[in-house]
C-alpha cells in the first residue's frame, strides 16, 4: 500500500467471483469489410458463465467504496449487466466455520483489507449476486423477466406433479389398506 499526502493510501484488493448466473458482455465491435474501422456497427451481444474460482485483483484508494468497487470489476471484465444486480461480500474463516456479511455500499474495503491482515484466511472479498429478496427487479430486462417467469412456471408445474404422485401413491396405499380390512383372510 501506498500512503499518501493527504493521509489517504492506495492498494490492491483481490475479489473472488461467486456469481450463478451468467454474465453479458458487449456486443462484439468489429468493422465489416463494407465499413471502415471508425464507422463500426453493433451486433448482439454475448451472455456467459464465469468458471468457478476467478479472483480479480484491483488497485483502488482507501475513499473507494463498496459500489465504485462493483462498478470497477465489472468494468474490468466489460460486463454490461447492471451493477445493481451485484454485492459485495465479506467472508470471513474462524475455526473452520465460514461467514459471509454483506458490505454496505458506503464501506470501504481496502480499510476491511487493512485492518484484517494479509491472510485471506482471516478476510477475503466475494462478488456474488444479490440475494433474491435483496434484487432489484426494475435492474433487469424485459427478455431476462420473462426467462425468469419461465423458469419458475416450470419449477411449479414440476413441484405440483410431484405434490399429484405423492398423493396418487398414498391414496393407493389407502385403498389397499381398506381392500386388506374388508375382505377376510
Amino acid at each position: 500500500m501506498v500512503v499518501n499526502k493527504d493521509g489517504t493510501y492506495t492498494g490492491f484488493i483481490k475479489v473472488h467471483f461467486q456469481l450463478i448466473r451468467p454474465i453479458t458482455l458487449p456486443p462484439s465491435q468489429s468493422p465489416t469489410q463494407d465499413e471502415p474501422e471508425y464507422g463500426r456497427r453493433l451486433t448482439r451481444r454475448t451472455s456467459f458463465y464465469l468458471p468457478k474460482d476467478v479472483a480479480k485483483h484491483l488497485h483502488i484508494s482507501s475513499q473507494t467504496r463498496v459500489r465504485e468497487v462493483i462498478e470497477a470489476l465489472l468494468n474490468k471484465f466489460t460486463v454490461v449487466d447492471n451493477p445493481a444486480k451485484f454485492s459485495l461480500f465479506e467472508r470471513t474463516d474462524r475455526e473452520n466455520q465460514v461467514s459471509m456479511r454483506k458490505l454496505r455500499d458506503d464501506e470501504c474495503p481496502l480499510h476491511l483489507r487493512l485492518c484484517a491482515g494479509p491472510s485471506e484466511k482471516v478476510l477475503s472479498l466475494v462478488l456474488k449476486e444479490n440475494e433474491t429478496g435483496d434484487v432489484n427487479w426494475d435492474a433487469f430486462s424485459f427478455p431476462e423477466l420473462s426467462n425468469f417467469l419461465q423458469i419458475l412456471q416450470r419449477e411449479e408445474e414440476e413441484h405440483v406433479r410431484q405434490i399429484v404422485r405423492r398423493y396418487t401413491r398414498t391414496r393407493d396405499m389407502i385403498k389397499q389398506a381398506m381392500v386388506k380390512i374388508t375382505t377376510p383372510a
